[in-house]
């Protein structure tokens, strides 16, 4: 992996991600806290409701966001929405009433689902070799997985010499870094597009996603990944604190077996994508996560401790990382480059439209229907978007397909690109590209 970093411009984006990512998870931190002291007892009602508004605005914001900026030079926009999320941060330390921490939440995140989508969608155009994506694209979750590792430990540590709402310059200033390193390199003009209407734009990349056999699957393979993080953020203070009656140090130890479980899985996901189909290695790791929470029932009926929780959690972890991290390949491999941008903003909004469910549900079902039940719930729910993405990704639509293009012209770009009729590379298998062939399972 580390050759990857030869690249000067991936290497400068990688480092705005994981500096954009630690100022995140100081933010996080000093939410809380502002939250606490501002509504006290209630604070947990008020995160709650911040995270649900974060959910919503990732959900219905990510697609048009996606479509105006295609008006937009891709470097400018990236830095443009950077300097946005530092600028709310700002905001934060003076908030004095609940609602303007909700205001400002949503502009925060209003910013992340333009920002995200299209930082992930140029990736690929810096890494054309897939195997260098792909190395890449665990090296990214190698960096959200140590953000929520270390920026709770940098967080504790300056809160010993500075206060609390100094945690959100801190971010400000992670937000400014971010922007100063993108605005460092040149990245590749986005391909463009014909002209279309703002509600095509829109919708462009949902229609393509959904139209197109295996990121149905996925976004079924996402619900069960959706399921088995959603009983790990949510509930694991409540079990390690409630149900075994431990203290703060083996909450963190627990999360932390996820984060392990999550990383180690990353670092070793490469080799096997260059073994196995994409297909068959997240339905299994998808299958360990669900395995995980039954396996975590089972052993709170019979009495569950902590190393038990450990071990579950772990597993859970490398089901997670397993399930979602060659996710990228897909979207890649299902869209070509002018229609990259929307078809990862429609990843970005199916995706935490399942968070959006199974956060709520995990919750409200451990308050109101005990641990056992809710694991076995979202366990179910895990295994339903198992089957359901097993039957909508059909066995062989990552293979090159023989096709050739007897309704395009001769001096069509496309066939420029590919002289010989008939001839075979991968292709996307959707109604928006009609000249494409249908799938043969």
């Amino acid at each position: 992996m580390l050759h990857l970093f030869h690249n000067r411009t991936y290497r400068h984006l990688f480092a705005a991600q994981v500096i954009a990512l630690l100022g995140t998870g100081l933010a996080t931190v000093a939410l809380g806290l502002a939250a606490y002291d501002i509504a006290g007892d209630r604070a947990g009602s008020v995160l709650g409701t911040a995270l649900a508004i974060k959910m919503i605005s990732y959900v219905t914001l990510a697609p048009i966001a996606a479509a105006l900026a295609d008006r937009v030079p891709r470097r400018m926009w990236l830095v443009m929405l950077d300097l946005i999320r530092a600028a709310v941060v700002l905001g934060l330390p003076f908030v004095s009433s609940v609602w303007q921490i909700y205001g400002l939440v949503f502009l925060l995140q209003a910013a992340s689902a333009g920002f995200t989508p299209a930082f992930q969608a140029t990736i690929p155009d810096i890494l054309p070799d897939e195997e260098d994506y792909t190395r890449a694209l665990s090296l990214s979750r190698l960096a959200y997985d140590l953000e929520s590792l270390a920026s709770p430990a940098l967080a504790a540590l300056l809160l010993t010499v500075v206060s609390a709402p100094s945690l959100f310059f801190g971010t400000a200033l992670g937000f400014a870094l971010s922007a100063l390193l993108v605005i460092s390199v040149r990245l590749p003009a986005a391909r463009p597009q014909p002209p279309r209407g703002f509600y095509d734009r829109t919708t462009r990349g949902l229609r393509i996603y959904l139209r197109t056999p295996r990121l149905r699957g996925l976004l079924g393979l996402s619900l069960a990944a959706a399921a088995v993080s959603s009983m790990v953020f949510v509930n694991t203070v409540v079990m390690v604190r409630g149900s075994l009656g431990l203290g703060e140090g083996e909450v963190a130890l627990v999360l932390g077996a996820f984060g392990a479980g999550s990383m180690l899985t990353a670092l070793f996901l490469p080799g096997l994508l260059g073994q196995l189909q994409d297909r068959k290695v997240m339905q299994s790791f998808a299958a360990l996560g669900c395995a995980s929470l039954c396996a975590t029932a089972v052993w709170s009926v019979a009495g569950l401790t902590l190393s038990g929780l450990l071990l579950c959690w772990f597993l859970a972890g490398v089901g997670y990382s397993g399930t979602l991290t060659p996710a990228g390949r897909l979207l890649r491999r299902s869209a070509h480059p002018e229609d990259r941008a929307a078809v990862f903003a429609a990843q970005f909004t199916l995706s935490h439209a399942c968070w959006l469910l199974c956060y709520p549900l995990a919750g409200l079902g451990m308050t109101y229907f005990g641990q056992e039940i809710i694991l076995v719930v979202l366990a179910l729910i895990g295994c339903c978007g198992l089957l359901a993405g097993s039957r909508a990704w059909p066995l062989g639509s990552a293979a090159p397909l023989p096709h050739a293009h007897p309704d395009l012209p001769d001096d069509h770009p496309h066939l420029l690109a590919h002289p010989s009729r008939p001839h075979t590379h991968p292709v996307v298998i959707d109604d928006l590209h009609p000249h494409y062939p249908p799938l043969v399972p």
